[in-house]
This record gives structure tokens, C-alpha cells and sequence, in this order.
């Protein structure tokens, strides 16, 4: 065995020979030289191992033909970009793993030439001189909500981070037990809150939380009382918190800010479309909080941010804390903001031209006329692979937000023949692009929702493939 091992690592194609292959004439003028190199030395790495582990015994398969054509599928394979476009079609509307809220088309328009030029990003053109780039959305956030004052960060995180350190750095910080969530990637209130400097104080129990349980534990410590919105679950049955404005009233009483983290915020009502009722950032504040940090890319439908609003003190002295420069968003990020809130000066363009708020309100009727258009795109089939079919079913908002709502929706299903569930998926998800999809009880669900109206062509062409023949060959 050790000689023929030898006889094949001998056999393997040198570098210079790969090199000088006619094929890869073609991979070197189409890619860098080092490129190239990398995806043979990788290619040549792997042989010699599958050498040594006995999964190549024929010298035929380190010809230089088939490894050529190993090296350039390799090249073609890292060669590609990592981050790429996906069509959603897994109903779950604000899906963090896909990138959460999608930017709206007047948005998008405006990059170019603000991420190709030079602009005002931190220059005042009225003054000519220095300016701030908080500038940028500060005064239509005040107009929208009211607030006195704005500033935005990299994230909701980076928000409440930020708040804590300036306003209670080594202080006590009152929370009650019920609120001490974990977010998306086991960010949890008490780490934040740990990593922030602040002290905190736990009071009332998992389910019951009363005003007496604040006023018990307020001192001259006290910095900050702090009411965090359980936007990604909820507790019912025998259950009590307090307000805002009821959290406000112990606040002033004793003059100690209260500020509220709403995770999701959102400007708009949405029991007003017959959802479930969210409090919005603008009843926040006008129930009394302090300070109000919320996310730019949940149920605002912009790009990634931690959003600070409320007393104009409070904020310019978050805004002056030396960690704001570590935490602060790019021009682009502000670009996306701006104009995203630009919408919200009429909440019926907002909902038409925000797709998340698009997706969330549009109703069932609508996608019922959605998915006859992807049907007949797809046509008649009689494929050995499934069977196919239009079902009701739900969708989720997603990102933590209004977890008990579930979206009444119009799915495609695809039950297993010789195909199997788990293979269909795998399929859809190689697709060029990536198809995402969910399965439930064995069967392959494309939830129209998400899906948005140019992708349905290209979704019906991924369908037809999947019911072809040679896909059930690829099965076994």
C-alpha cells in the first residue's frame, strides 16, 4: 500500500505544469495570478490527503485534465463574492439571518452618488466649517416624534450600551425581572447593563411588577430607571407591569430619569391595519420617558442603527461620551436613515413604499393573487420529484418583533416523492440565486409574502428545475 501511495503522489500534477494547462490560460486571464495559485495549491493539498486515506487509487484521476477542471471549479468557487443576494421565500418578513428590513427603491437611488463622491457629511455648508454628522437626521427625527433631541448609533445595542455608560456609570440602574431579555446572539440586559459600568437592581418578580417595588429601592445611588419593551416574547395570564407614564410619575418624584429600551420601535400604529397593537416611539414619549433607544432595520424598515431619542441634556451628553466615536454609523448607514424616515412624513407613502411595512400590512387577498401569478409562471407539471399545491398559511414578522402575530399567507407546497424534503430545500438554497425556503412536516413551503414581485420568474424557474428528471438521479 505504501508503495502504491508513493507511485500516486508521484503521479499528482506539478504547479508549473497545472499552470502551463491550456485552461488555466483561461483562469489567468480572467483572474490574479495569486488567485489561481491559491485554488491549485488547495486542489493539490486535498489529492495528497485523499491519497493518504485511500479515496484515490487510480492514477487516472490525477491526469492533468481532471485536475484542471478541479482547480477551476475551485477558482470559480472562491472567486465568487461571500455576501449575495437571496430570495426570501421563508414568510418571515424581518429575517435577521437574510439581513433583516429591506431598504425601500427611492433609498436605494440615492447611493451612488453619495457613496461615488465627496459630501457634507461632516461639514457645516452654511457656516463652512466643521459640522456634525448627526446633524443628518436629527432634526426629522424630532419632527417625527417630537423628541427634543436625537442621535443615532451602529445599533439598538450600541444605544443602550452608550445610554447606561454616560447616564449611570458606577450608579444603580432599577429594572424590573420581567424585562431582563436576551436578544438575537445571546445579547442579554444584564450583560449590556454589566458591560456599561451600571449597577443593577432587580425588583418585582417574572410575572408581577409593582410601583412599590420601584419606590423600595430607590436611593441616592439611583441613576436611571429602566423599562425594556419584551418585543420577542411575551408573558401572559396572571401578569403586571408598569406604564410608562407610571414609571414617569416615581421618576420625577424623585428626579431620576426613566428611560425605556423599545428594541423594535416603530412609527406607525399597526392595530390601525388590524394588527396587534405595539406602542409606537412617539406614545413612548409622550407618556413621559426620559430617553428612548429603538432599532433603525426592524419595524422602522431602514438600514442597521440604534436610534436615541428623548430630553435634550440627556442626550447631548450621551453625545459627548467618548465611546459615541467608537459606536457612531457611516455616511451610508445615515444616507439609508434619512431617507427612510424622509417617507414617514406620510404614513400612507410609508406603508407603500417601505417594504417591511409593505410585507407586514399587505393583506391576505392580495397574496392569494400573488401566488396565482407564481402558479401559473411555473405552468402544469407532472414530476416523479413532488407534487405541488397552494395552501393557507402563516408568516412571521421576525426580528423580535411582535412575536405572537402570525400573517395569514398563501404558500407553495411541495410534498416528497422521490425527492425528499430535506433534499428540495438543500436544492432551492444552491440555486442560483439561493431560493430560501422552510420545511414543515416533510413537506417544502414558499411563502409568497416575502417573496417579492421580480423574484416570482426566477422562483418558478427554480420549481420547474427541481421537477426535473435528472434531480432524482441527484437524490440517491
Amino acid at each position: 500500500m505504501a508503495n502504491k501511495n508513493q507511485e500516486l503522489f508521484r503521479k499528482i500534477p506539478a504547479v508549473d505544469r497545472l499552470l502551463l494547462a491550456p485552461i488555466m490560460n483561461e483562469a489567468l486571464a480572467l483572474h490574479p495570478r495569486p488567485l489561481v495559485l491559491k485554488a491549485v495549491n488547495q486542489i493539490l493539498d486535498e489529492l495528497r490527503e485523499k491519497i493518504q486515506t485511500s479515496e484515490i487509487i487510480m492514477e487516472t484521476d490525477l491526469d492533468l485534465e481532471p485536475v484542471s477542471a478541479l482547480v477551476m471549479a475551485r477558482l470559480n468557487q472562491i472567486a465568487k463574492p461571500s455576501l449575495i443576494p437571496v430570495i426570501n421565500a421563508t414568510g418571515v418578513v424581518i429575517h435577521t439571518n437574510l439581513g433583516r428590513s429591506l431598504l425601500a427603491e427611492s433609498v436605494l437611488k440615492k447611493f451612488a452618488p453619495i457613496a461615488g463622491g465627496y459630501s457634507n457629511l461632516e461639514y457645516d455648508l452654511v457656516r463652512g466649517e466643521r459640522g456634525s454628522r448627526y446633524s443628518h437626521v436629527e432634526e426629522i427625527l424630532k419632527e417625527l416624534t417630537q423628541a427634543e433631541a436625537a442621535m443615532v448609533v451602529n445599533n439598538n445595542a450600541a444605544a443602550v450600551l452608550l445610554a447606561l455608560d454616560t447616564l449611570a456609570k458606577g450608579r444603580e440602574v432599577v429594572i424590573s425581572r420581567g424585562q431582563l431579555v436576551e436578544i438575537g446572539g445571546s445579547f442579554r440586559i444584564p450583560d449590556v447593563m454589566r458591560r456599561s459600568g451600571a449597577k443593577m437592581v432587580e425588583v418585582g418578580t417574572t410575572n408581577k411588577t409593582h410601583l412599590r417595588d420601584y419606590e423600595e429601592v430607590i436611593g441616592p445611588e439611583t441613576a436611571l430607571l429602566l423599562k425594556v419593551h419584551t418585543s420577542n416574547f411575551q408573558i401572559v395570564g396572571f401578569t403586571e407591569e408598569l406604564s410608562v407614564s407610571e414609571l414617569a410619575g416615581i421618576g420625577n418624584r424623585h428626579g431620576i430619569p426613566v428611560m425605556e429600551d423599545l428594541g423594535s420601535g416603530c412609527l406607525v400604529d399597526f392595530s390601525e391595519y388590524g394588527l396587534i397593537k405595539e406602542p409606537t416611539v412617539q406614545e413612548v414619549l409622550s407618556q413621559g420617558a426620559d430617553l428612548v433607544t429603538f432599532s433603525g432595520d426592524k419595524l422602522l424598515g431602514g438600514p442597521q442603527a440604534g436610534i436615541i431619542l428623548g430630553r435634550k441634556d440627556l442626550v447631548e451628553a450621551i453625545r459627548k461620551n467618548q465611546l459615541s466615536r467608537a459606536l457612531r454609523i457611516d455616511k451610508l448607514t445615515l444616507l439609508a436613515l434619512e431617507e427612510t424616515l424622509r417617507l414617514y412624513r406620510d404614513k400612507r407613502t410609508a406603508i407603500e413604499k417601505i417594504p417591511t411595512l409593505r410585507m407586514i400590512c399587505e393583506t391576505y387577498s392580495s397574496l392569494n393573487k400573488k401566488a396565482g401569478r407564481l402558479m401559473r409562471l411555473i405552468g402544469s407539471m407532472d414530476s416523479n420529484n413532488f407534487s405541488i399545491e397552494l395552501i393557507d398559511g402563516g408568516s412571521k414578522v421576525g426580528g423580535g418583533a411582535l412575536p405572537l402575530l402570525e400573517l395569514p399567507s398563501r404558500l407553495i407546497c411541495l410534498s416528497p416523492k422521490a425527492a425528499s424534503a430535506q433534499f428540495m430545500e438543500r436544492w432551492l438554497r444552491s440555486y442560483d440565486p439561493p431560493v430560501i425556503s422552510r420545511v414543515e412536516k416533510e413537506r417544502v413551503l414558499l411563502d409568497v409574502r416575502t417573496i417579492k414581485e421580480g423574484e416570482l420568474k426566477t422562483v418558478a424557474q427554480a420549481i420547474r428545475a427541481l421537477a426535473e428528471p435528472l434531480v432524482v438521479n441527484k437524490c440517491h
